[in-house]
């Protein structure tokens, strides 16, 4: 067993019935393969031989009793795993393009995922017919996966470790026998039946897990005075490097309030954006930025459009938290969160698109400036000092007082861009064609842009509260309408 790390367990106690705490993906597969064509049988197959290598589908929470310290994962064997439970099969209903994908990745994006189980799920989802780009009965895998789990860049290693690429050649899988003669029978839209489960393995025993949280919670007044002084050391440094800037950049809860910071419902909206990454490689080069300045300049844009046309963009320009990869070369394959975040004014209060391309870098480059001051890895260390069981009661409580309407929010949405790999992935030999990803909202945090680069391509995954924004579709379209615009401005 090994116990969650305090950021690991906030993404837990930070889950209620309208915020499912999911980090989702969608990877559109040409299903034809040198053997054949991928199923969800030899899919199955495929996935029971890679499970060794993927840690965070093989562990299982044991929590305490009156959650007194942080849960703990149990690792499990690969052949524990029950994957006609964890892996299912669905149709998209016609026409099969992507707004029922879409849908479907909405629906799946609402639904919390079974905390008995090991946290993860994948679809596979057959049917598609319409998918610019990918051929006609082209296959989808939606996968969910607790953040509790992994964060962006542990949920590339899994992609690492399920699809072909780094594996010596897999013994052929298995395929659907010939169909029998008659009348074709559609795919069935429900689930694939389970098969009986396999045995569970014996839960740890409560008096175990007590006397676990015993030690812990014994230690904590140890481990107490040296976390705050690493945090005020922090503290400090990021104040002076704030008076050592020209730009400061923002601080937590100085963002304008925006329709995207109120209180969140169940339902999401869901939507890709994908685009050549050469364009934005193109931009980058002609105005001296990074790709992440590029990608950022883009989402202002279309924030700035969308909000205007809501009567709701604010004189000031809206704050965005950039999460960043705190993981050392040693860390690249463990699961879970290693991440700490800056803090970046997305100059949506400006018209010219080159303008707001510049402020944007600046801001970027004194967040940077604070974040080495502070170290990356303070916030990383101060949630460990988080009681468990308190910090899940006040986020409850936030939920159900909708405290979000009542102040300034911390930020006003969050953008994460996560590398891929650079060549095309296959799993059982079926090549993904694209691959989009998900997040988690919470009351007050309505909106998030994952960002994902795979293959030569870019892809947004609009992540959106239905009420707050039901067309993610159409916010998709103002993000390329927005690259268009910054390209004819800067090439």
């Amino acid at each position: 067993m090994r116990q969650l790390s305090g950021l690991d367990a906030g993404f837990l106690t930070l889950e209620t019935k309208t915020a499912p705490m999911l980090i989702g993906s969608v990877s559109i597969l040409d299903p034809t393969t040198s053997e054949g064509r991928l199923t969800v049988e030899s899919f199955r197959s495929l996935l029971r031989k890679r499970l060794q290598g993927a840690v965070a589908l093989r562990r299982r929470l044991a929590s305490l009793p009156l959650d007194l310290s942080r849960p703990y994962w149990v690792e499990l064997e690969p052949e524990e795993i029950d994957l006609e439970v964890h892996v299912e099969r669905t149709q998209l209903p016609e026409p099969g393009g992507w707004h029922e994908l879409s849908e479907l990745m909405a629906f799946e994006l609402s639904r919390p995922l079974d905390r008995k189980l090991p946290l993860w799920q994948i679809l596979f989802v057959e049917g598609l017919q319409t998918i610019p780009g990918a051929p006609e009965d082209a296959v989808a895998l939606i996968a969910r996966v607790h953040h509790a789990a992994i964060d962006g860049v542990s949920g590339a290693e899994i992609l690492g470790a399920l699809f072909d690429i780094g594996h010596v050649p897999d013994p052929p899988v298995e395929h659907d026998p010939e169909p029998p003669s008659g009348p074709a029978v559609a795919p069935s839209t429900a689930p694939t039946p389970p098969t009986p489960p396999i045995d569970a393995p014996r839960p740890p025993r409560t008096l175990d897990l007590l006397a676990r949280a015993g030690r812990d919670l014994a230690s904590l007044p140890r481990a107490l005075p040296a976390a705050v002084g690493r945090s005020l050391l922090g503290l400090a440094g990021g104040a002076w490097s704030r008076l050592r800037t020209d730009g400061a950049p923002p601080r937590l809860f100085s963002a304008p309030r925006t329709r995207l910071n109120r209180p969140i419902v169940g339902e999401r909206s869901w939507a890709p954006a994908i685009f050549e990454f050469d364009r934005l490689k193109a931009i980058k080069n002609a105005q001296g930025a990074t790709v992440n300045d590029v990608v950022l300049s883009v989402c202002a844009g279309a924030l700035r459009g969308w909000l205007d046309d809501n009567d709701d963009l604010p004189e000031e320009p809206l704050v965005a938290m950039v999460p960043v990869s705190v993981r050392a070369e040693e860390e690249k394959k463990r699961a879970g969160n290693l991440v700490s975040a800056m803090l970046v004014a997305l100059a949506t209060n400006e018209a010219d698109p080159l303008v707001r391309l510049q402020s944007i870098r600046d801001s970027a480059l004194s967040s940077k400036v604070a974040l080495r001051a502070v170290g990356a890895r303070t916030l990383v260390r101060s949630a460990e000092l988080l009681p468990f069981a308190l910090s899940g009661l006040g986020v409850r409580l936030y939920s159900r007082l909708h405290l979000a309407e009542h102040h300034r929010p911390m930020f006003n949405l969050v953008i994460t861009n996560v590398p891929g790999p650079p060549r095309p992935l296959t799993v059982g030999g079926a090549r993904m064609l694209m691959h989009v990803g998900a997040a988690p909202l919470f009351d007050g945090l309505g909106l998030i842009l994952p960002v994902f680069s795979y293959a030569g391509q870019l892809s947004i995954g609009v992540t959106a509260d239905r009420k707050i924004m039901p067309d993610a579709a159409g916010f998709a379209a103002r993000l390329a309408a927005s690259l268009d615009e910054l390209e004819r401005a800067a090439l």
